[in-house]
């Protein structure tokens, strides 16, 4: 039998409270959707992330958004490029708190540490994009931190990969799922999705 790092060590992991929880939204911008990086399934994704923000709402948890602008010159993410804004159905409200970056850990150079140990909360639900890049980084970076992460699959997505030592493509479902399982071995409990949670919001 197969057994995650966590499983070895004993350690249970079950759904947080969202009550109890942080809503970590990772780079929920336009260039995933229709610009030069369009992932697999972003539809899809963005609206479980929709479903996530409305329980995160109701719940009273606080809500995160991370937003990356790329460096002077760069071809994506540039700051005065439209692509660059937070996509529509997922604007942040009145009083959420939003983060820049400029690399792929949520934590790099930001204040988003500073920002969490405000609530006094040690729980994060991540999602966002791009599974394999910026929410593993972030997520590996927060067991650093002392803080506890959920990953909820069907609100991440990713895009296929150059294979560095086949040639071709690795197809983005491929990635998604080693990308989470990487994440479940040690750094994060993943759960499939919004339903994962839901009982969980009271």
């Amino acid at each position: 039998m197969t057994r995650t790092l966590l499983d070895i060590a004993g350690v249970v992991r079950r759904p947080p409270s969202l009550r109890d929880s942080i809503l970590l939204i990772i780079d929920h911008q336009l260039e995933y959707r229709i610009g030069g990086l369009v992932l697999a399934g972003i539809e899809d994704a963005i609206r479980e992330n929709q479903r996530l923000l409305k329980l995160a709402r109701a719940a009273a948890a606080p809500v995160i958004h991370i937003v990356t602008y790329g460096r002077s010159g760069s071809p994506i993410f540039a700051r005065s490029s439209p692509l660059s804004a937070i996509v529509p159905e997922l604007a942040p409200l009145a009083g959420e708190c939003v983060i820049e970056k400029d690399l792929p850990s949520s934590f790099a150079g930001t204040t988003l540490a500073e920002a969490i140990a405000q609530t006094g909360r040690r729980s994060l639900i991540v999602t966002g994009f791009m599974t394999h890049m910026c929410v593993s980084t972030t997520v590996r970076a927060a067991l650093d931190h002392g803080f506890e992460c959920t990953v909820v699959a069907a609100a991440t997505a990713t895009r296929d990969l150059p294979d560095p030592l086949g040639g071709g493509a690795i197809p983005a479902a491929t990635v998604q799922r080693i990308a989470l399982a990487e994440m479940a071995d040690r750094f994060a409990l993943v759960v499939e999705n919004s339903e994962s949670l839901a009982p969980f919001a009271q």
